[in-house]
């Protein structure tokens, strides 16, 4: 069995600060969080653990885990730290607004692409580590043509998409030992 691993960066970072935030009590809940806009900025997120938490231990476990985010700067060293981790990196530009775009839709064609030409129903399974309610659609005809799709992500995941997957697995739990 291979695992096909797909990680939409900012929306596990962002969200995870939220999180943060809420077990530091600077937000009552999650719910605070999101409509306070309130994030912990300190936190960060390890990819070697995250990596061993979606693929699990060893590469060989993984047939593809990609990494999905916008150009950083160039100072930036988070890139480098994730693909030695693993992850193989697709780096969108912002739009001219300085809005992240093509993240989604990026996963998505990824996603597909690789069930028409690299995967194998009967045995593979794809882990998405998002929680979107955009990604149900993809997860949703995956399922329906055979494949197991494993949604990671933060307790506050779109409850639908915890419910169309085939098994979705709470990072809260894994908190800490996510951390960098």
């Amino acid at each position: 069995m291979s695992k096909f691993v797909y990680v939409d960066n900012s929306n596990v970072f962002i969200e995870g600060q939220r999180v943060a935030a809420v077990k530091n009590g600077n937000a009552l809940s999650i719910q605070d969080a999101i409509s306070r806009q309130i994030f912990d900025s300190s936190y960060r997120l390890d990819f070697g653990k995250l990596y061993s938490l979606v693929a699990g231990n060893g590469s060989s476990n993984a047939e593809r885990a990609m990494l999905f985010g916008s150009r950083p700067p160039p100072n930036d060293s988070l890139w480098a730290v994730a693909e030695s981790a693993g992850f193989e990196l697709v780096i969108v530009d912002r739009n001219l607004s300085n809005k992240e775009k093509k993240i989604d839709t990026g996963i998505v064609t990824a996603m597909l692409i690789h069930a028409f030409t690299e995967a194998d129903a009967s045995k593979d399974q794809f882990v998405l580590v998002a929680g979107d309610g955009d990604y149900v659609p993809v997860v949703q005809g995956l399922i329906e043509n055979g494949f197991t799709v494993n949604v990671v992500f933060w307790d506050h995941a779109s409850h639908e998409l915890q419910n169309v997957c085939s098994t979705f697995i709470s990072m809260n739990s894994h908190f800490e030992k996510l951390a960098r």
